[in-house]
């Protein structure tokens, strides 16, 4: 059984950040892993940028494309879903309850170029 995969109207881009890949186009919000040095309303430039397509011709690089870049607005940190972890010994009274949450950067993509 194969999968079709259908293809956004709009241009679109692959990036890669923080290990990972996102399809992003221009108006779009992602949750990317935290940035260090971002704050709240700086321009952040992605230039990992795996695959792009304007509509009529799609590129795609090798690892990167060169000379690519996406560029987007910081639009401050936002928590991630909290995830809870309880460890438990049956028959010795011991239970440990602890709980992450994971911080992200929010960011709103303004040009594919």
């Amino acid at each position: 059984m194969s999968e079709s995969v259908t293809k956004p109207d709009a241009p679109f881009a692959v990036i890669e950040t923080g290990g990972k890949q996102y399809i992003v186009e221009a108006g779009a919000t992602i949750d990317v892993e935290l940035l260090d040095d971002c704050a709240e309303g700086d321009q952040v430039t992605f230039d990992k940028v795996l695959m792009s397509d304007d509509g009529s011709a799609t590129t795609i690089g090798d690892p990167y494309i060169k000379g690519a870049k996406v560029v987007g607005t910081s639009l401050g940190l936002k928590p991630g879903k909290k995830i809870s972890i309880i460890r438990f010994k049956a028959k010795s009274n011991r239970s440990r309850k602890l709980g992450h949450r994971q911080k992200y950067t929010r960011v709103k993509i303004e040009t594919i170029a």
